[in-house]
């Protein structure tokens, strides 16, 4: 076991509930690999070599015995957002994330001897639609109901998605767990070389030559390399000093129009069609989900992370971009 980030010299115990999605799984590989324990709560155990557990994330069950004694909690419960936003898939994206959370914080409140850190999932999306500037933990502007341009405020979706951010958040920091110290992981885009997640999205535009900007391509895209992710949860961990809202982003968030150039550069094709904004609402709602993933404008920054010394392996999306599709040419290898 390593890690260079001083973390006890002893494996640690960690429970990932809700740990069965495209980031879970890179969290669980990347402890599991070091050394740790790791055991995921999940509604539909599967084959993997690291622990798998039932829960529902909305009842107490044996599930809770793995959390005593534990060191970690890292809760990444959460429907997928990857739909239409109809009242129901509403309902769904806005309970699974709320109601298991304030599950596990009474859970938490009650273990004789609770996790010594708890990380939520959070998401960069909080944020307003920001091209005028960077948004920091400190200094940034939580959206809602801004005009995202002269004669047009943010679409009613992008407020719900702001909306189950904040109240995510806020039902985080009122479970009452005062022995266990609490991180909100404001979370970019995790890229990872796999089928069917984010990076799978972009990067297929780029091979089907329809890898121009999306939109205007002014909005900012921020993203953080799987890598990155993983180490930065890591860090977090080891640092006692930490705690509250921290973004998990890469420290370069860039246009649209430059992200996509970049991506096409890595993948070897110089040009892209463009998909004007109409273009995308229609292609989303073909697709059964929303527009909201690449028109609107997360210029995060993760002032937390670098303040406290976390150095990026990819801190520019060149060579992320780069690093990505190799892996993505040769996954099969």
């Amino acid at each position: 076991m390593h890690s260079s980030f001083g973390l006890p010299p002893r494996p640690l115990r960690i429970v990932m509930p809700g740990g069965s999605g495209q980031v879970g799984r890179v969290l669980a590989r990347y402890f599991q690999e070091r050394g740790h324990h790791v055991t995921v709560l999940t509604r539909l155990p599967y084959a993997e070599t690291w622990q798998t557990v039932r829960w529902d994330g909305e009842n107490i069950g044996p599930w809770t015995e793995y959390l005593e004694g534990t060191d970690v909690c890292i809760n990444l419960t959460g429907r997928s957002v990857n739909c239409r936003y109809h009242a129901a898939n509403r309902a769904a994206i806005y309970n699974s994330r709320i109601r298991s959370t304030r599950l596990l914080g009474e859970v938490i409140a009650a273990l004789a001897e609770p996790p010594r850190i708890w990380l939520n999932a959070s998401t960069a999306t909080i944020y307003r639609h920001a091209l005028d500037r960077p948004m920091d933990e400190a200094t940034g502007e939580l959206g809602g109901g801004e005009m995202i341009s002269p004669r047009r405020r943010a679409p009613d979706t992008w407020n719900f998605s702001i909306r189950v951010a904040t109240d995510w958040e806020a039902a985080f920091f009122a479970a009452p767990t005062p022995r266990t110290r609490k991180v909100a992981l404001r979370s970019a885009i995790t890229f990872s070389p796999v089928a069917g997640n984010a990076f799978a999205v972009f990067l297929n535009l780029v091979r089907f030559s329809v890898g121009g900007k999306q939109g205007n391509g002014r909005q900012y895209v921020s993203w953080i390399h799987e890598l990155d992710f993983a180490r930065a949860v890591e860090f977090l961990i080891a640092r006692d000093d930490l705690a509250g809202p921290v973004n998990v982003a890469a420290p370069s968030p860039l246009p649209n129009r430059e992200f996509m150039a970049i991506l096409r550069e890595a993948w070897g094709i110089p040009n892209g069609f463009p998909a004007p904004a109409p273009l995308i609402e229609l292609a989303a709602l073909f697709l059964r989900t929303e527009s909201e993933l690449v028109l609107k404008s997360r210029r995060v920054v993760p002032v937390r992370l670098l303040e406290a010394g976390f150095q990026f392996k990819f801190p520019t999306w060149p060579e992320a971009a780069e690093d990505l599709v190799h892996r993505w040419r040769h996954r099969f290898d």
